[in-house]
């Protein structure tokens, strides 16, 4: 492998001559590819009895496996009914250690494509919110579609600089989660293209941006929350020493054990390694607490973690006015309420808005969205039109297969089940009543279908199908 001269020279004196060579040596290994399962649609158990692939442990997460080269599970239709999510492995960490828990606020401030949000938005559980937010427009266009693929309700989905987030929020945040943009060297090995930005910005362009937005997301977390800060990148000066400035500037964050103290041999034996004290500029002895992932240490690719807590009183200090818009009842039409009257779900009526055409379910305790680049707020239903009601994708993604009163389910290897990913014409059971039904796969729904005197039309959302 032909690193850039600048990086092997400072790796080298980091790790040692010895220590390098196991670095280097790792490259001639084939990379470790994973599934990170979606617990809000089913349990890790039930994922392996179902699973046609070959699965051992990510030993550092509850609900990731690793899978055979011979497998695609980006193919296989459990994949289109959101049941896992592909990520690598040390990729996995961030969202695992930050410790949500059902009803917090959530913000995942830099969440494109959204393997961590996914994550963050499962561990709720349906209580709380999350705001996942990426700069790029086009980024959270993806970030969007895998939030709608998992089911998640309870996300708001924004494009926005932290700047502008943290005037709409301070002191909002329950968790937070800054997963940085970094000069990525821990993909090196997954990603050699990334050698060549690399060498074109180097180190300090990026801490330079994550220099700018640590202290916007000190501003969004309240006092008692925990931030996560995470790269994958090796460079201490985006790492450790970042670390150093974020303490030196706010006197009120506190590292505290990124592993759970009572944890740490388990994790050690995973191949997890510790921050580096002797790489800082200016030493820091609870650097420690901070986690680093090695490629020649794990089965996964670089990371480093760093996980801080907000000193103060933990009651609510948020002055965050909430979202008021909801839709009047006059604009739920007939039959929106008898198409939502045929799903065995919750859905409160007094908080339903209305978009144009378009009807969201808001979450509870949303704050106010107006003047933000959104591109989805809660769980977006539907359409309005002239005399009928459109179910969304989304809705189909967050129901499962015992919440609609007509479904067609198929196995995972029926011939059909392909062609209806692919928006191709399928033959409904015979006898399936007219009207929009939910097709399954192995009861897990993969979105809708229509059919009127036996002929059923596909609903699938043409910008998900399968190629």
């Amino acid at each position: 492998m032909n690193f850039p001269e600048q990086f092997e020279k400072r790796m080298r004196e980091q790790l040692g001559e010895e220590e390098f060579r196991a670095y280097e040596a790792c490259f001639s290994k084939k990379v470790s590819s994973a599934v990170r399962v979606n617990t809000l649609k089913l349990s890790p158990e039930e994922f392996r009895t179902l699973s046609p692939f070959g699965l051992q442990p990510v030993p550092w997460t509850k609900n990731g496996f690793y899978y055979e080269d011979s497998d695609i599970p980006s193919k296989h239709p459990y994949y289109y009914a959101g049941m896992y999510y592909l990520q690598e492995p040390s990729a996995m960490t961030p969202a695992a250690l930050l410790p949500v828990e059902p009803g917090d606020r959530v913000l995942d401030l830099c969440a494109a494509p959204g393997g961590k949000s996914t994550e963050l938005g499962a561990k709720l559980q349906g209580k709380g919110i999350l705001i996942a937010n990426d700069i790029s427009h086009s980024r959270a266009k993806a970030l969007l579609k895998n939030i709608e693929l998992f089911g998640i309700m309870n996300a708001v989905v924004t494009s926005e600089p932290a700047e502008k987030l943290a005037q709409r929020f301070p002191e909002y945040f329950d968790k937070i989660l800054v997963d940085a943009p970094c000069s990525g060297e821990g993909m090196f090995r997954k990603q050699p293209a990334i050698m060549k930005n690399w060498e074109q910005y180097g180190t300090g362009y990026y801490n330079d941006l994550q220099k700018q937005i640590l202290p916007r997301a000190y501003e969004m977390l309240r006092p008692g929350g925990m931030l996560l800060y995470s790269t994958c990148t090796f460079s201490p000066d985006e790492d450790e020493d970042t670390v150093r400035f974020f303490l030196d500037s706010y006197p009120d964050m506190e590292l505290v054990d990124a592993v759970p103290a009572e944890r740490k041999a388990e994790f050690a034996s995973f191949g997890f390694d510790k921050g580096r004290v002797e790489w800082m500029k200016d030493p820091l002895p609870e650097i420690d607490k901070t986690v680093r992932l090695f490629p020649h240490k794990v089965e996964g690719e670089g990371h480093y973690l760093a996980l801080f807590h907000k000193k103060g009183d933990s009651t609510d200090t948020a002055n965050v006015p909430l979202f008021r818009d909801f839709a009047k009842l006059k604009s739920v039409t007939a039959e929106v309420t008898e198409f939502l009257s045929r799903i065995a779900m919750d859905i409160p009526f007094d908080r339903l808005a209305l978009s144009d055409e378009w009807l969201s379910l808001i979450p509870e305790g949303m704050p106010e969205i107006k003047g933000l680049r959104v591109l989805r707020a809660g769980l977006f239903l539907g359409e309005l039109r002239k005399g009928r009601f459109e179910p969304s994708q989304a809705l189909a993604m967050a129901l499962s297969g015992s919440s609609y009163d007509s479904v067609i389910n198929y196995a995972a290897d029926d011939p059909d089940v392909i062609r209806y990913l692919k928006c191709e014409s399928v033959d409904p059971p015979e006898g399936t009543k007219d009207g929009y039904v939910l097709v399954c796969v192995d009861g897990y729904p993969l979105g809708f279908g229509k059919v009127r005197n036996g002929q059923f039309k596909n609903k699938y959302l043409p910008g998900w199908r399968m190629m």
